[in-house]
């Protein structure tokens, strides 16, 4: 409701894949960005990892415990894909109806951005070999099954084959990554994503 409130989503499921996308970015923002600048990832378990949905950035996310997993691609993917954002897939599936291909295209670019973002600061702070390992692990979770049919990566871009429903907030358009190239009419029995 928070979300909805805020960006005046004209639809619940809207604001729900908003907030879906907003909080894959910090997820993937927090185990991305140690993994490559530190070769270890935080252990998000759900059980560690808490939500207060009411507060705002940063201090919405907090660990009860900080325990270090390795920072390769598929205990990341296990860390975010299958402890967080699959889960909370489900849930916002069964409640708003939102699409499968939707949210995984949330889940890929966030991933992207926070790639791209992540290797962008390394090279301008001369970090090169975390740039170089933030494009190659972001690659590698780009290709991961769940999201190897969410998008495209190229040298310079992410082009997601979904869309995150952006475009129906007021004052909203299409996302840099999205698969429109300008606004979709709407229709009321379309499916979303």
């Amino acid at each position: 409701r928070k979300v909805a409130h805020g960006i005046r989503a004209p639809e619940p499921r809207v604001a729900a894949s908003i907030a879906h996308q907003a909080l894959a970015a910090r997820l993937w923002s927090a185990a991305l960005g140690c993994a490559v600048l530190h070769g270890r990832a935080p252990d998000l378990h759900p059980r560690l990892l808490h939500w207060d949905p009411a507060a705002g950035a940063p201090d919405d996310l907090w660990l009860t415990e900080v325990r270090a997993r390795p920072g390769d691609a598929d205990t990341v993917a296990d860390l975010v894909l299958h402890g967080h954002l699959e889960p909370l897939a489900a849930a916002l599936r069964a409640r708003h109806r939102l699409a499968p291909g939707l949210l995984r295209g949330n889940a890929a670019s966030a991933l992207a951005s926070t790639g791209r973002l992540l290797e962008r600061w390394a090279r301008d702070n001369g970090r090169t070999g975390a740039a170089d390992r933030a494009r190659e692990l972001t690659a590698h979770l780009l290709a991961h099954p769940l999201l190897d049919r969410a998008g495209t990566l190229t040298e310079a871009v992410f082009r997601r084959r979904s869309c995150c429903l952006y475009y129906r907030v007021p004052g909203g358009g299409v996302c840099g990554d999205c698969c429109f190239s300008r606004p979709p009419r709407s229709s009321p029995r379309a499916a979303s994503g």
